[in-house]
């Protein structure tokens, strides 16, 4: 008996929407995160992109739990002195709503090349309507 791994030439993606208005982040994080990695597959291999295509929709109007929206701050920094930026889920809603999505998703896709390679299939929107409509993408519940 030989072990089978997946070829990523050989997999067929799919395309899902996964509609974020009134959940949680981090079920749609999760979620998110599940199918772009292709961990629902049988045929699920952890160094190979298996994964499908992931649309998230109304993405400003997640929502988080407790006091996240204030006490939960977002840090970057430039690497030049007094180049630190903070900002709380409150302020980055307003100023960019997609990117809440999009970085709770990336904490949960491996951080190397292949989490990367897994980013670039996910596709967050802050209103209800996306541009993906020609892949006639099916409805993904949590």
């Amino acid at each position: 008996m030989k072990t089978f791994s997946a070829k990523a030439e050989e997999i067929e993606r799919k395309w899902y929407v996964i509609d974020a208005e009134g959940k949680v982040l981090g079920d749609v994080a999760v979620a998110a995160a599940n199918l772009l990695r292709g961990k629902g597959k049988p045929i699920f291999t952890p160094h190979v992109d298996c994964g499908d295509h992931v649309v998230v929709i109304n993405a400003d109007k997640v929502v988080l739990t407790g006091n996240k929206e204030d006490q939960k701050v977002y840090t970057s920094y430039s690497g030049y002195v007094g180049g630190q930026k903070r900002e709380n889920v409150r302020k980055l809603r307003e100023r960019n709503p997609e990117q809440i999505v999009m970085r709770a998703v990336k904490g949960m896709v491996p951080h190397n090349r292949l989490g990367s390679a897994i980013l670039k299939k996910l596709r967050v929107y802050a209103g209800p309507e996306h541009e993906q409509q020609a892949q006639s993408p099916v409805a993904y519940e949590l």
